[in-house]
């Protein structure tokens, strides 16, 4: 029996799920005679040796697989957060960075990189990859790597822990480039319309060549041999380009038909909506992804679960919430964030939070933050829908607040489509599924 391994990293944590006789199609509704084999899950560490951590928690992952999965897997892909990026060299050694998905230091270039976009892009945000390349091609790094046969390499944290396992670089060129794919390009100002960046982007001197960027699921070379005799996984095996988390998270749910939505609920608060036309507004934060011949359309909230984690445990978050009725509507007016600034359904670098007046009972505090995420997730699909997305017919969630049955009831007050929970919920079984699409594609 042959496994296709799907491994996902995002803020907090990292997982790995393997599956076997996987659908050919990456959005397709069927889930039949698919089987979770394994999961295998680890804490990530923080701080300046973030990079190390998450090369660490990729040979644990890959090392707690069962013998029997390693020795049939056919593929491979893995997704990340959207927008963390480091610097490495043509080896993979990691040179600058990793700076994470809401990380803003280069808000201050927005205005001199925004004339080289569309007015459409999604890179048009302080906290996207070109932001943060950008800072460094003006703040430390370009001028010194300028067309040096040393020059760093941009990479996606997907890209990165891929390269780990494959090895492969574009070349031609002056310099080679790292491989990604254009859901994590799109950040960076890749075009998913037009398949290029724009040609103003192009011929920009950053001293750092922008990755060389294919389909999500398409093969991108072999395990390496090293890899996969320390391992014991099947010399054959293929690393295919991989995706986003909440991409990933999508098309782990199963949802075909356009107004179908997923909302992620992780660290962040994540809306994604099936569509049949794009529907790009950089001054809301809204943005579209390509999925086959249909558009993946949503943007990204800095609040959520994060904001949870920091006042509760997840004890405390369980036995609170048990405590709320969610039936009851909490009169708070909260906009639950850690540090100033919004992203989408407003678009506001400066936003400040709203937590006050904290009640004197941890639940009603709770109550609150709960019920406020909930306003800025209609808030969000609202604006889909004004922007031009098709109409809203369904809401499946993911990630960790997906298993708190209080607060999909609490959601469900502020939608006429039903919210209902996925039969898969996983973004690791998302990736997993995409790396089955590229068994009909040679390497």
């Amino acid at each position: 029996m042959a496994y296709t391994l799907g491994l996902d990293f995002g803020t907090s944590g990292a997982r790995g799920i393997a599956i076997s006789n996987s659908t050919d199609d990456a959005i397709s509704n069927s889930n039949d005679d698919e089987l979770i084999q394994c999961t295998v899950a680890g804490a990530l560490e923080s701080g300046s040796k973030l990079a190390e951590a998450w090369k660490g928690q990729l040979w644990t992952l890959l090392g707690e697989l069962p013998i029997a999965v390693r020795r049939n897997l056919r593929a491979i892909a893995i997704n990340g957060t959207s927008s963390t990026v480091l610097l490495a060299t043509a080896t993979g050694q990691v040179v600058a960075g990793p700076l994470m998905y809401n990380d803003d230091r280069g808000r201050a270039g927005l205005k001199e990189f925004s004339p080289l976009l569309e007015a459409t892009s999604g890179a048009r945000s302080p906290t996207s990859t070109l932001a943060k390349v950008w800072w460094w091609r003006g703040d430390r790094f370009g001028g010194q790597w300028a067309h040096a046969a040393d020059a760093p390499l941009i990479f996606h944290q997907a890209d990165w822990l891929s390269f780990l396992l494959h090895g492969q670089l574009q070349l031609g060129g002056i310099n080679p480039k790292a491989i990604s794919d254009y859901h994590n390009a799109l950040k960076l100002g890749y075009d998913p319309v037009r398949l290029s960046y724009p040609e103003s982007l192009q011929t920009t001197d950053f001293g750092i060549s922008l990755p060389h960027v294919v389909a999500p699921g398409r093969v991108i070379g072999g395990i390496l041999p090293a890899i996969a005799q320390r391992f014991e996984i099947n010399p054959a095996c293929q690393i295919v380009a991989g995706s986003t988390d909440s991409i990933a998270a999508f098309l782990a749910s199963g949802a075909s038909q356009p107004g179908e939505a997923v909302t992620s609920l992780g660290s962040t608060l994540v809306l994604k909506q099936l569509s049949t036309v794009p529907v790009n507004a950089p001054e809301f934060g809204v943005y579209s992804h390509r999925l086959g011949t249909r558009w993946l359309v949503g943007g990204a909230s800095n609040t959520g679960g994060a904001v949870l984690s920091h006042f509760f445990s997840s004890g405390e978050l369980n036995r609170l919430s048990q405590q709320i009725n969610p039936e009851s509507p909490n009169t708070y007016d909260y906009y639950p964030l850690l540090k100033p600034g919004e992203r989408f359904p407003v678009s506001d670098p400066d936003l400040a939070p709203r937590l006050a007046p904290r009640p004197e009972s941890d639940r009603d505090f709770l109550h609150g933050i709960l019920e406020a995420i909930a306003r800025i997730e209609a808030q969000g699909y609202q604006r889909l829908t004004e922007l031009g997305a098709d109409s809203l017919r369904s809401i499946q969630p993911a990630g960790g607040g997906a298993q708190n049955s209080t607060w999909t009831d609490i959601r469900q007050r502020y939608f006429s489509v039903p919210v209902t929970a996925a039969e898969h919920t996983e973004a690791a079984y998302g990736s997993a599924k995409l790396a089955a699409t590229a068994q009909l594609t040679a390497p």
